[in-house]
């Protein structure tokens, strides 16, 4: 038998078939990053930034985060929370108490200019400053990454560019793939003035980095504007992320967590549940407990027959773990709501007790999510730099700068290739099948992404009306 001949190293040579398919890819992965790159370089700067978010604000907030070293005892938070009403007069919404020693105390107030934290020194009782709730450098450096600023509009379009990062990470590794080279393909050739440099550069880096860029492409959709939410009411609607018979079977509110503090994603549609008064506590609860709360302008401070103190002790004994934050109950049926998330996500609770009895009637962590909760929230946790301490900062931040690089090398690549007039677009498969063949594999991706999928098409009608052969004069 005759052994089959060698490939042929010209590129030209190559079957025709091959030839257009990687024309496709190519010319959806220019499109791609046509679109994405700015976003891309947005996103990496902001988010390598932000993972050093507690040292950002411990820096540039150091006066408000920190508290006085005295040897005092700590104050009851019912004596924290008059100082801080004392010195912002409004509603008290939630109080955060001191993670570790050292550090102040959060209460939250609405006030008729909007919501304040105020921080008070846990030790004297004296406030300490105060910032609008997420007005922190840290915060405003999460809402610049998420164009929160922006509208609804500038976030569907990070959703968008999320999507299509995807696309080039998988039409670059086809791109990359050495189809019988051995230069250009762990290595870089040439010297920065050539173009086959950073052409080099460009796909070297993303071999490298495109599993990360892979990773935070998908595990930062669920807080997109568009998918996110959807994807959120399917996992959790129907009391789903919230199960009502965690602990015990109770009634629960219309009420959502996420509508009056941050949650974890996974929670984020969960239902609160409803304290049940008998007709002595509805009668007397505020009456008789009204002494043992803070003076304040707001009357939900007082609701319940159990008390503010007596509440925070009860999280106490409950063992949730220290920082958390506590909401009061809203109504004769509210609950004293206690969550916390921090790094550690073992360490993430939701617990609700009735306001009359002090019963729980919900407790909640993250070994209770379902099997799709928890690898969600896994993923977002080592999105935002958290579930590896020092080490999961150091690959995002190394991550991000590859990114950058990335986006660079791909730019000015582009830059060298580009006719002196027009866009250096990459030449169009000579078989358009193979183009619509690549185009309706992307049109799956859509179908999961819809904001991505309306994306796609716009691109593709632009691609088959802009370059269609012009027709002959008649």
């Amino acid at each position: 038998m005759t052994p089959p001949s060698p490939a042929p190293a010209n590129p030209a040579a190559r079957p025709r078939i091959h030839t257009d398919v990687y024309r496709a890819v190519w010319r959806w992965h220019f499109y791609a990053g046509l679109l994405v790159l700015p976003f891309l370089i947005w996103l990496a700067v902001t988010g390598g930034l932000f993972v050093f978010k507690d040292t950002i604000d411990d820096a540039f907030h150091r006066e408000l985060r920190f508290a006085s070293t005295s040897t005092q005892p700590i104050q009851p938070s019912s004596q924290l929370i008059a100082a801080a009403l004392n010195a912002h007069p409004g509603s008290f919404v939630k109080y955060t108490g001191p993670a570790t020693p050292g550090r102040t105390a959060e209460v939250g107030i609405a006030t008729a200019q909007g919501r304040l934290l105020v921080y008070v020194d846990p030790k004297e009782g004296t406030v300490r400053g105060a910032l609008p709730e997420g007005g922190s450098v840290a915060w405003t450096i999460r809402k610049l990454h998420s164009l929160k600023y922006f509208g609804s509009i500038a976030r569907g379009a990070i959703e968008i560019a999320a999507g299509w990062a995807i696309l080039l990470v998988l039409t670059g590794l086809y791109l990359w793939w050495p189809r019988g080279r051995t230069q250009g393909v762990v290595s870089v050739r040439g010297t920065s003035t050539q173009r086959v440099f950073w052409r080099d550069l460009h796909a070297v880096t993303g071999l490298f980095v495109g599993a990360a860029l892979l990773f935070l492409a998908i595990t930062g959709m669920p807080w997109s504007v568009f998918w996110g939410a959807k994807a959120n009411e399917l996992a959790n609607g129907h009391n789903f992320g919230y199960p009502a018979g965690v602990r015990v079977q109770v009634p629960m509110s219309q009420a959502r967590l996420s509508d009056h503090t941050t949650t974890a994603w996974s929670l984020q549609q969960a239902q609160i549940p409803q304290s049940a008064p008998t007709d002595q506590d509805a009668h007397a609860g505020h009456a008789g407990h009204a002494a043992a709360m803070p003076a304040s302008p707001s009357p939900t401070l007082a609701d319940g027959a159990l008390g503010w103190d007596a509440a925070i002790a009860i999280f106490d004994r409950l063992g949730i773990a220290q920082g958390y934050t506590v909401q009061p109950p809203k109504g004769p049926t509210g609950v004293y709501s206690a969550s916390i998330y921090p790094h550690d996500l073992d360490q993430q609770r939701v617990i609700h007790i009735d306001q009359y009895s002090g019963l729980p009637l919900v407790d909640m962590g993250y070994q209770d999510y379902g099997p799709l909760g928890r690898w969600l929230e896994w993923g977002i946790n080592v999105h935002l730099g958290q579930e590896f301490g020092v080490l999961n900062q150091i690959v995002l931040v190394v991550a991000c700068l590859a990114i950058v690089l990335l986006c660079v090398s791909a730019g000015t690549m582009w830059w060298k290739r580009r006719p002196a007039k027009g866009w250096g677009v990459p030449p169009q498969p000579q078989d358009a099948r193979s183009l619509w063949g690549v185009t309706a594999l992307l049109a799956v991706g859509g179908v999961l992404f819809p904001l991505v999928g309306a994306s796609f098409l716009v691109i593709a009608l632009l691609d088959r009306w802009l370059c269609r052969p012009a027709q002959p004069a008649t």
